[in-house]
């Protein structure tokens, strides 16, 4: 994905990566990234829930107006699911690292989370 990304780049074309898979998207550096701690493959949200799915489109969108710097990856606060974490140990494994939740860990880049107020049906973090 970032090598694509990068050449894409190169013609002039601004791209935008989406993951839910941190730590590989962190070791392949595309020009810019939005991270959503949601199970692999489900990066725009959950199925049969527009309202989520948009809401997560457009703060991704919004990434192009704050990552100024290539190489930099957006945490977007949006939460999976409250009260069960089990898909995390599904998908990466008990002894896995919750890498760009909260803190950076990106050399030389401080990470930014586009923060909201008030908790949100949707499923947006408090």
């Amino acid at each position: 994905m970032g090598l694509i990304a990068r050449e894409i780049e190169r013609a002039g074309i601004p791209t935008l990566c989406m993951s839910s898979a941190w730590d590989l998207t962190f070791s392949v550096r595309p020009p810019r990234a939005v991270f959503v701690n949601f199970p692999l493959n489900h990066e725009t949200g959950k199925a049969n829930e527009p309202a989520l799915q948009r809401a997560i489109l457009l703060d991704a969108l919004r990434a192009f107006e704050t990552l100024w710097q290539p190489g930099q990856m957006l945490t977007l606060p949006y939460v999976w699911d409250r009260d069960d974490r089990t898909w995390e140990d599904i998908d990466y494994g008990p002894t896995a690292t919750g890498h760009g939740v909260g803190t950076s860990v990106q050399g030389g880049f401080a990470e930014r989370t586009l923060g909201r107020a008030g908790g949100q049906p949707d499923g947006r973090r408090p």
